[in-house]
């Protein structure tokens, strides 16, 4: 019955289920079930699942107590991250937009990407805690940035601090890109690159600052 403690303990600490520890072996539930209730006295596997685990085939077996003995531990993914030189940085998926998403009428969908940090450190010292990328969809911003390129938005700036400077607003309800000039009566005026696009005003209250568009990276 040692493998069938040594394993079901393991498997809480790293958290896998019977299912998930036999898809990273390649075996069946059933294989992994029957070592877990003590029904198999051992498996032609035992080491890949000490790897998978974290400790030695002899651990689980009961030919050491030490489950680290002989064990190679894999980097974790932020060391692995801070040898290759990335920075973990929140996407926003599709509710940053160039007049085209609306902000308010779904949940903000994020996910984690590792992006170069020496890319990022170019255009801010930011903390990635304070970043955000996102691919914004149509065309009111061409040639400075076309449909689904990827920006780079820098949360810890909040207030327009420069005239034309390009930033990620909620706007009515919507989430866009565009230029802002501060005009002298308090409002402002909202431009897109492509000449096409009217520039609208937009005055105290209407338009909410999300971050300055720190950097842009080229669909091709």
């Amino acid at each position: 019955m040692v493998i069938s403690d040594r394993l079901q303990q393991l498997m809480v600490q790293r958290g896998l289920s019977q299912s998930e520890l036999a898809r990273r072996v390649g075996l069946t539930q059933q294989s992994i079930g029957k070592l877990v209730r003590g029904e198999s006295a051992g498996s032609a596997h035992l080491h890949k699942i000490a790897r998978i685990l974290q400790t030695t085939a002899a651990y689980l077996a009961g030919e050491t107590d030490d489950p680290a003995e002989g064990a190679v531990i894999p980097p974790t993914k932020e060391e692995i991250a801070e040898q290759l030189g990335l920075v973990e940085i929140e996407e926003i998926d599709l509710s940053i937009g160039m007049g085209a998403s609306y902000l308010d009428e779904a949940a903000v969908q994020t996910v984690s990407r590792w992006m170069p940090e020496d890319w990022v450190r170019q255009f801010t010292d930011a903390p990635a805690s304070m970043l955000t990328i996102a691919r914004p969809v149509g065309d009111s911003m061409y040639p400075t940035i076309n449909d689904r390129d990827i920006v780079l938005i820098d949360r810890s700036l909040r207030h327009i601090d420069r005239q034309e400077g390009i930033w990620a607003l909620s706007y009515g309800g919507l989430g866009t890109i565009k230029r802002v000039r501060a005009m002298p009566d308090g409002s402002y005026k909202l431009m897109g690159d492509n000449a096409s696009i009217r520039e609208e005003t937009a005055v105290d209250g209407e338009m909410f600052v999300i971050g300055r568009v720190a950097g842009v990276i080229r669909r091709t």
